[in-house]
């Protein structure tokens, strides 16, 4: 069931039985990948004395998110920010997270990841709808621009709506890149060849999983912003987060 409201000045769509707000996001057309551009302000960055390590695994690894490519994505609906403690309660009554601070943190899940997405109602998101809703309409290595992002964009909490809907980007999206999403999509190590449109890449073996600087929280001066960087995807590995997508309803009250 669904219910319409505003939140944070903006339209959205709460999942009744669970209370997870969810954003319409418009279809549309966009570069995912990481691209020359973007290489070149994480380069000024390092020339500023902005990196804290030697960036060369970084540029070593960029191959991992390119070619850069043109695509396609439909409408969809993707929760406002990943699930938390209280809303994983909702389908798995007996969760626990020994890393969340509160029922409002983001909820982690590692042998429990299959329970959860087998009673989940919603699907896991495509890794090119993650970075397009990331992106929301921009190039730059965040929304926020090509500044070195800091410890300051980490939102692992959502009890402070002030705080939540100040860090909203221009889909009403918060905390992309804080927690380390699992996609739908196989682990690929490269963009070649992938589809234009916004389907998941199948197949066997590990998922893709973007965004992580808040599990690192507090930062140890490794780069850790990095992980916040719309374009930055790997491979999945310990615990992971999850921000469901749903079709957008036709009238309130659709199951």
């Amino acid at each position: 069931m669904w219910a319409q409201e505003i939140v944070a000045g903006r339209p959205a769509w709460r999942h009744t039985p669970s209370g997870v707000a969810f954003r319409a996001v418009p279809g549309g057309t966009f570069r995912m990948g990481l691209s020359d551009a973007e290489l070149d302000a994480v380069r000024a960055i390092e020339r500023a004395d902005g990196a804290d390590d030697d960036l060369e695994p970084f540029f070593a690894g960029a191959v991992q998110a390119r070619p850069v490519r043109e695509v396609r994505v439909e409408p969809f609906m993707i929760a406002r920010h990943p699930l938390t403690v209280a809303q994983v309660r909702h389908w798995l009554p007996d969760y626990e997270d020994s890393f969340a601070d509160s029922a409002s943190s983001t909820a982690r899940f590692q042998d429990d990841l299959d329970d959860l997405l087998a009673t989940l109602p919603f699907r896991l998101p495509s890794e090119a709808e993650w970075e397009y809703a990331a992106r929301a309409g921009t190039t730059t290595l965040t929304f926020r621009g090509d500044e070195r992002p800091d410890e300051g964009q980490v939102l692992d909490d959502f009890a402070d709506e002030e705080r939540t809907a100040a860090a909203e980007n221009a889909f009403g999206l918060v905390a992309m890149g804080s927690a380390n999403e699992i996609c739908a999509d196989v682990w690929i190590p490269h963009f070649a060849d992938a589809p234009v449109d916004a389907r998941p890449r199948t197949g066997e073996g590990p998922h893709v999983v973007r965004g992580g600087a808040g599990d690192l929280y507090p930062w140890q001066g490794c780069n850790e912003w990095l992980l916040l960087l719309s374009a930055t995807r790997y491979e999945i590995h310990d615990f992971t987060a999850v921000r469901p997508v749903a079709p957008v309803p036709t009238s309130p009250g659709c199951a």
